[in-house]
C-alpha cells in the first residue's frame, strides 16, 4: 500500500499491525466490536492512520486511544470480551497479541490490488471476527494458515 502522505514511501506491515492493535485496544475501552471502530474510521481515514503509523507508535497508546475516540465520536457500548468463562479462559489475550491475529489475517487474506484499508474493513465485517473475539473457544491460538483457510471457508 502506498503511504498516502508521501507517494515514494510503502506502508510497511508494521503500520499494519500498529493500526489493529489501536482498533484492538479501542474496542475494548469502549466495550464495542472490532468492525465498530474500523467502520467508523472508513477507508480513507484508516488509510491515513496507516500512513501516520511509523510516527503515532512513539506515542503514548492512551492518547492516541483517546484522539481516535474524539476524533471518530466514538460511542459506549456493551459488546465485552473480557466476559468469559474462567474456567475456559484464564487469561484472555492482550491487545497487542490480538492486534498481530488481525494483522496476519489481514495480510492472509489480501487481495489483489486491494490496500490494506480495504482488507481491514473487509476481515472485521466477516462472522469469523465473532469466534476470534470469543476468548471461551480456541480459535485466536491457531495458527495462521488455519485461521486464513478457516476465513475463506466461511467459518472454523
Amino acid at each position: 500500500m502506498t503511504n498516502v502522505y508521501f507517494p515514494d514511501e510503502q506502508v510497511k506491515t508494521d503500520d499494519l499491525y500498529f493500526v489493529c492493535y489501536m482498533i484492538e485496544r479501542i474496542a475494548r475501552r469502549l466495550k464495542q466490536p472490532n468492525k465498530y471502530v474500523a467502520n467508523a474510521m472508513g477507508h480513507d481515514e484508516l488509510a491515513r492512520k496507516l500512513s501516520l503509523a511509523d510516527v503515532l507508535h512513539a506515542e503514548n497508546p492512551l492518547a492516541v486511544e483517546a484522539d481516535w475516540i474524539k476524533d471518530y465520536q466514538l460511542q459506549q457500548g456493551d459488546y465485552d470480551v473480557s466476559n468469559v468463562d474462567a474456567e475456559l479462559c484464564p487469561k484472555i489475550p492482550t491487545a497487542t497479541q490480538m492486534g498481530k491475529v488481525y494483522k496476519r489475517l489481514v495480510l492472509n487474506t489480501l487481495q489483489p490490488k486491494e490496500d490494506y484499508a480495504d482488507a481491514i474493513q473487509r476481515v472485521y465485517n466477516n462472522p469469523i471476527c465473532q469466534t476470534l473475539d470469543n476468548y471461551n473457544c480456541s480459535a485466536y491460538y491457531e495458527p495462521s494458515p488455519y485461521i486464513a483457510r478457516s476465513y475463506f471457508a466461511g467459518g472454523f
